[in-house]
């Protein structure tokens, strides 16, 4: 077990951060790390504990229940800085549903972690990745290469008919998904790729 997966069960007893389901003897709960994306290098403390069903929601915006995220209004009142920011976060995505924005309202943030939250939030159009097809592209989606690509900066070329497994997008290009070809990492456009399946 890592320092960091050690840390964060002692300091959750064991238990989501977000929605307090808990791993017991009697209901086996898959907890892991959820690092926060967009945290500042001169934090420490940059992940929380979640359950498969946060994490899930959390990094495939398509996967968000709002009625699931209802539970946030213990997990807002946490000291952990980490954890105000997923919550904060979540809470400014969910803002078309209504109720989250009182509890926005209410939530008590230093200012230098209101900062890291706000510099996580996508804001302006949002970004979205199609395959050739117009299918929408979701992180850990597999692929298909539709033509031979030439790999910049390398003698590697992406042949037609590659499947690309397990691809994650480029956040600020919808147009770029990114994901293993052999050995290599590569970035590919999406307009020569075709989705084949999620990966579970």
């Amino acid at each position: 077990m890592s320092d960091t997966s050690q840390l964060l069960e002692e300091r959750s007893g064991n238990t989501c951060e977000l929605c307090a389901v808990a791993d017991t003897l009697e209901v086996k709960v898959h907890l892991d790390i959820y690092k926060v994306p967009d945290s500042p290098k001169n934090v420490k403390d940059t992940a929380v504990l979640a359950c498969e069903t946060c994490r899930k929601q959390l990094e495939d915006e398509s996967l968000v229940d709002p009625n699931h995220w209802r539970v946030l209004n213990d997990a807002m009142w946490s000291p952990v800085p980490a954890i105000q920011v997923v919550v904060y976060r979540m809470l400014d995505q969910l803002r078309p549903e209504g109720w989250p924005v009182d509890l926005i309202e209410m939530m008590y943030m230093e200012e230098e972690t209101k900062k890291w939250a706000e510099e996580g939030i996508q804001r302006g159009p949002k970004i979205i990745h199609k395959d050739v097809n117009g299918n929408i592209l979701h992180r850990g989606d597999s692929v298909v290469i539709i033509k031979d690509l030439d790999v910049k900066g390398s003698s590697l070329i992406a042949k037609r008919g590659t499947a690309v497994r397990n691809i994650s997008l480029v956040r600020d290009n919808a147009n770029q998904i990114e994901g293993r070809v052999g050995p290599t990492q590569v970035v590919l456009l999406t307009q020569y790729v075709k989705k084949t399946s999620k990966e579970d």
